[in-house]
């Protein structure tokens, strides 16, 4: 528990709006407690090799409008189609190469998903020549701009703009906030937002804006703040 989350006599912080009524949701602090993720160090990050962020990228694309389930039940699949995500292979691909792996019937075939793989992969080559790997990069970006870090995602990378980009960091242990229904929901009450889907740049800056408040008030990652606002609107 942080010092943010204990009984105040002033008026509550929008931190603390949150958090109650999560409690409301869920009877406790505890229960709140176990749900909440933890992001990984800038450590972590910069240790993790930049084939498994491709394999990190190639997994939130192929699940995007699909059945999750169906991509991980087939993911041994894909590390063998796609040669455990090595960069450097997936780029060399051949159109022919690439069209050949799309109708491999160990993964979901999907051709446009498939050379987006090749498009990311090529994206983080460009990332290595600049920061030396994919893990420095992420660690280098700031969290008060991660709405900035998922507007690079989607003007730099393939198909990871949306819930795509933000999921893909989430899973790789970057620190974010996701932009899920129940958020958006806990945002539109406190009037923060008044539409249901954010993706306007005036309402995405207001809601960095909120989350770096809370993140002050509270001592909390994104990624548990995140957590906080869903958990304050259901069950989860």
């Amino acid at each position: 528990m942080t010092p943010a989350d204990k009984n105040s006599s002033l008026s509550p912080s929008l931190y603390q709006r949150f958090l109650e009524r999560a409690i409301i949701q869920h009877g406790s602090m505890d229960a709140i407690e176990e749900k909440l993720p933890t992001p990984a160090s800038n450590k972590a990050l910069t240790a993790i090799s930049d084939d498994r962020y491709l394999a990190e990228m190639a997994a939130c694309v192929f699940r995007a409008g699909f059945v999750w389930r169906i991509i991980t039940l087939k993911w041994e699949g894909f590390e063998t189609v796609f040669n455990h995500f090595l960069p450097i292979w997936v780029a060399s691909r051949s159109p022919e190469e690439i069209e050949n792996m799309a109708s491999d019937t160990r993964i979901v075939r999907n051709l446009t998903k498939v050379k987006s793989v090749q498009e990311n992969a090529l994206f983080i080559l460009d990332i290595q020549r600049e920061f030396g790997s994919f893990g420095k990069f992420l660690a280098s970006w700031p969290e008060n701009d991660i709405v900035g870090l998922w507007a690079y995602l989607k003007k730099h990378g393939n198909r990871l703009g949306g819930n795509s980009g933000q999921y893909f960091l989430r899973f790789s242990g970057k620190d974010t906030f996701i932009l899920s229904r129940d958020v958006c929901t806990a945002l539109r009450a406190e009037g923060i937002v008044n539409k249901p889907q954010i993706t306007s740049q005036r309402d995405l800056k207001a809601v960095q804006t909120a989350f770096n408040q809370m993140r002050e008030e509270s001592g909390r990652s994104l990624s548990e703040l995140s957590m906080i606002l869903a958990l304050s609107i259901g069950p989860a």
